[in-house]
C-alpha cells in the first residue's frame, strides 16, 4: 500500500538550506531518520537553495550534481530534507533514476514500521494515504501512453487512475470513521479517570530526549526504550502512588520533531489529546543536546498546534548524566536556557518565569534526580486539585446529586445532620458549579475557597 523503505537500502541525503544558513545539527537529525528508518547513509549533498524551482526543488545544476552523486556512490534511494510536491519528486526520480523520498514520506514511513496497536496502525494508514492521494499517478506509469487527450487514447489510464481515486477516498473515510470511534472510546477513559480524581500528568518532548526511559523509570514498567528516534508511537498509561498529591496517571506520549508532518498531527490528534487534556505536562528535555533550546521551541509549537500551550508544565532536563561523568555536589556549572544564564548544581529543582515552571534536572538512566522530580510534581498538581471535606445538611439534596453527577465525591458517610463528603478533584472540575443558583453555588465557593485559606471563609454559612 505505502512504499517503505528496505532494510539496509544505500541513502544518499540531499539537504536544502537557506542562504546564508549552515545547520550542521539538522543533517545529523536528518541522516538519524534515515537510519531509523532501515537505511544505511552513504553520503550526503547539500543545496542552496534561495527560491524553490518548481521543476526540482533544487537548482538544474545541482539536480546533475545530484544524479552523478548518486550513480557514484550507487545509491538506492535519495532522501530530501524537505518536503517536495509530487511533480518534484517525480522530475528528481526521473533525472536520477532512483526512488527519492522526502521527509513527509520518511517519517510516515518510520511511523508505520513502529505503530504497534490497533489505533497507532489506523493512524498512520490515514496519515499515509492522504499523502499518498496527490502521488496517485506513480503507480500507473505502465498506462502513461494512454493518458493522452487525442482521438484514441483516452480510457483505460484516466478510468483506472479515477477508479483508484475514489477507492483510497472511500478508504480514507472508512478510516475517519473508525478514528472516530476510537476518539470517542478514548474520551470516555478520560471521563472516568477524571471522575476517579485520578490526575493524568503526560510526557511531552522532542523525539529520543529520553521519555521511555524516564516513564520506564518512575511507574517500573517496561514500555520499549531505545537510543532512536521515534521508538515509541502508542501511548501507554500506569497509575504511579506515592506522590504527595496523591496518586496520579502518567501517560507516556509520541515524540514531537521540527516540521511534523500536518497529516500526522492531524492523524495522531486522538493520541496527542492525552496531552491535551492532561492536568500537566512532564516536558523532557534532551540536557545534553546543543540544540536544547530548539528543540523546546519546536516541542512549544506543536502544543499550540493541538490546543496544550497553556496547560502548567515542569521542564524535565533529563540525560545530565551525560554533561559530565560526574559533576561534584558543590560545584556549578554555567548553562544558557532560555536566553539566561544560570549557576546550575546536579541533580537539582529550581524555578524561573517568577518561580511559576519548576526545572528539575534528572537522569532517567540512573535514577539521579528523581526524587526531586517527583516533589515537583506534588507540588505542581497540589495547586491544581481541591481537596476538603464538606458537611451538606439534609435540605441540601440537590447539591449533593449536583457533586455526584460531577464525579466530585471521593467519600462519603450519612448521619442524622446531613452527609460528610470528601472532594478530591481538579479545580477545572469544580469551580464551573460556583455558577449554581439558589445560592447553591455561592455556598460552595465558599466552602471549598476556605480549603486553601481565603479570607473570605464564613463558616456560619449553609447552602440554600
Amino acid at each position: 500500500m505505502f512504499e517503505r523503505s528496505r532494510k539496509g537500502e544505500r541513502a544518499l541525503l540531499l539537504q536544502p538550506q537557506a542562504p546564508g544558513r549552515h545547520d550542521p545539527l539538522a543533517l545529523d537529525e536528518f541522516g538519524e531518520l534515515a537510519r531509523s528508518a532501515g537505511a544505511s547513509v552513504v553520503g550526503s549533498l547539500s543545496a542552496r537553495v534561495e527560491r524553490p524551482n518548481p521543476r526540482y526543488f533544487v537548482g538544474t545544476g545541482k539536480a546533475e550534481e545530484l544524479k552523478a552523486h548518486r550513480q557514484a556512490l550507487d545509491a538506492d534511494l535519495i532522501l530530501v530534507n524537505h518536503a517536495l510536491s509530487p511533480v518534484q519528486e517525480r522530475n528528481l526520480e526521473k533525472l536520477t533514476e532512483c526512488r527519492v523520498v522526502d521527509r513527509t514520506g520518511l517519517i510516515l514511513d518510520i511511523f508505520a514500521q513502529r505503530a504497534r496497536s490497533h489505533e497507532g496502525k489506523l493512524q498512520v494508514e490515514l496519515a499515509q494515504l492522504k499523502h499518498m492521494s496527490t502521488r496517485l499517478v506513480r503507480g500507473w506509469t505502465h498506462l502513461e501512453r494512454q493518458r493522452g487527450g487525442a482521438i484514441g487514447l483516452r480510457g483505460p489510464g484516466e478510468t483506472q487512475l479515477e477508479l483508484d481515486r475514489r477507492l483510497l477516498g472511500e478508504r480514507v473515510k472508512q478510516l475517519q470513521k473508525r478514528m472516530e470511534k476510537v476518539e470517542t472510546q478514548r474520551a470516555t477513559a478520560r471521563r472516568s479517570r477524571q471522575r476517579n480524581a485520578l490526575p493524568v500528568v503526560a510526557l511531552v518532548g522532542y523525539t529520543n530526549a529520553g521519555k521511555s526511559t524516564l516513564f520506564n523509570t518512575l511507574t517500573g514498567a517496561t514500555v520499549y526504550a531505545a537510543d532512536q528516534l521515534f521508538a515509541t508511537l502508542d501511548p501507554t498509561l500506569r497509575r504511579l502512588d506515592g506522590l504527595d498529591c496523591g496518586p496520579i496517571v502518567l501517560a507516556d506520549t509520541v515524540g514531537f520533531i521540527r516540521d511534523l508532518p500536518h497529516d500526522l498531527v492531524a492523524a495522531f490528534r486522538s493520541t496527542l489529546a492525552e496531552a491535551r487534556d492532561a492536568d500537566l505536562l512532564l516536558h523532557v528535555v534532551d540536557a545534553s543536546d546543543p540544540e536544547r533550546d530548539q528543540r523546546i521551541a519546536d516541542v512549544e509549537a506543536v502544543l499550540a498546534e493541538i490546543g496544550a500551550a497553556d496547560l502548567p508544565q515542569v521542564l524535565v532536563y533529563n540525560k545530565i548524566d551525560l554533561l559530565g561523568a560526574s559533576i561534584p555536589a558543590g560545584e556549578d556549572q554555567t548553562a544558557a536556557i532560555h536566553g539566561r544564564t544560570s549557576q546550575l548544581k546536579a541533580p537539582r529543582v529550581d524555578y524561573i518565569d517568577g518561580g511559576e515552571l519548576p526545572r528539575a534536572w534528572v537522569s532517567a538512566m540512573d535514577g539521579t534526580g528523581i526524587d526531586g522530580l517527583l516533589r515537583a510534581i506534588g507540588e505542581r498538581l497540589g495547586s491544581q486539585r481541591v481537596r476538603t471535606e464538606l458537611l451538606l445538611p439534609a435540605a441540601a439534596g440537590r447539591l449533593r446529586a449536583r457533586l455526584h453527577a460531577q464525579g466530585l465525591v471521593a467519600e462519603e458517610s450519612a448521619d442524622e445532620s446531613g452527609w460528610r463528603i470528601r472532594i478530591d478533584a481538579p479545580r477545572a472540575l469544580v469551580e464551573p458549579l460556583f455558577g449554581l443558583p439558589d445560592g447553591d453555588g455561592a455556598w460552595l465557593r465558599t466552602r471549598l475557597l476556605a480549603a486553601t485559606g481565603d479570607p473570605t471563609y464564613n463558616p456560619s454559612a449553609t447552602p440554600a
